[in-house]
């Protein structure tokens, strides 16, 4: 599982690439832990490269997404693929997030 955060016209982009499941999890939380300091900016989570995502992985999603709202912020997920959509779908998070 591969991490990459970096600002994009004022926004934080964190693009995601592997699986991420709860063998990666720790790793990924600490690796997107910079996103919980950005107060009051929008941040995009690039799923461009994620091929899987487990329990343990919208947990992490779920972190984010409420650190980033309790600061004024907004989360935003975009180019999901099919599978990850389906997962999204079946766990009841496409009410949560907003895809763009």
């Amino acid at each position: 599982m591969k991490t990459t955060i970096q600002e994009q016209d004022g926004k934080m982009v964190a693009i995601l690439e592997g699986s991420l499941d709860t063998s990666v999890a720790a790793e990924t939380e600490k690796a997107m832990s910079p996103l919980n300091d950005v107060g009051g900016k929008d941040i995009i989570i690039d799923c461009t490269g994620l091929e899987y995502i487990s329990s343990a992985g919208l947990r992490i999603f779920l972190g984010i997404l409420q650190n980033a709202e309790e600061k004024g912020g907004h989360v935003f997920i975009r180019n999901i693929n099919e599978k990850v959509r389906n997962i999204f779908d079946i766990t009841g998070f496409s009410n949560i997030f907003e895809f763009v």
